[in-house]
C-alpha cells in the first residue's frame, strides 16, 4: 500500500520553507483547513502558530523532538516548528511545552525559521506537485 505524503509550503515576511508530512490523522486534518494564513509566535527557538484545527493528541505524541520536526501541538490547535532550543530545553534539545503530534519534517535548513519574528504573517499551503 503506497503512503501518501502531503507536501506543504510555510511562508512568512523574509523567507519560506517547504515540509513533507507523514499521513497520520493530524496531517489530514491540516491538509483540509489549508490554505491558512496565522500570526507567528516564537518562543526560544521555536515558530508557533494558530491552525484552528482541534484534534486530540496521538499516542506516539513527543516533547523533545529534531530541530526542523514539524509538530502539532494540541494544546494550542498550533503548528509548533522548533530549531533549536526552547526556554525550558536541557542542553541543546529541542523541548517542546507539551507532548505533540509529529507530523514530518521540514525540507532544507530549519534555521531560516531565524528570520520569522513574532506577529509575523505566515501562511501555510499545500503543494501539488
Amino acid at each position: 500500500m503506497q503512503t501518501h505524503s502531503t507536501r506543504i509550503r510555510i511562508s512568512w515576511p523574509a523567507g519560506h520553507l517547504t515540509a513533507v508530512l507523514d499521513d497520520t490523522p493530524t496531517t489530514q486534518a491540516l491538509a483540509k483547513a489549508l490554505p491558512l494564513v496565522s500570526v507567528a509566535r516564537t518562543w526560544g527557538e521555536e515558530v508557533y502558530f494558530d491552525t484552528g484545527v482541534a484534534v486530540s493528541r496521538e499516542t506516539d505524541a513527543r516533547q523533545v523532538v529534531e530541530p526542523g520536526t514539524v509538530a502539532f501541538w494540541t494544546d494550542g490547535d498550533a503548528l509548533a516548528l522548533p530549531y533549536g532550543p526552547t526556554p525550558i530545553s536541557r542542553g541543546d534539545e529541542c523541548r517542546l511545552a507539551s507532548p505533540c503530534n509529529v507530523l514530518g519534517r521540514l525540507d532544507g535548513d530549519p534555521r531560516l525559521l531565524a528570520t520569522v519574528r513574532d506577529g509575523d504573517p505566515v501562511r501555510v499551503e499545500l503543494m501539488t506537485d
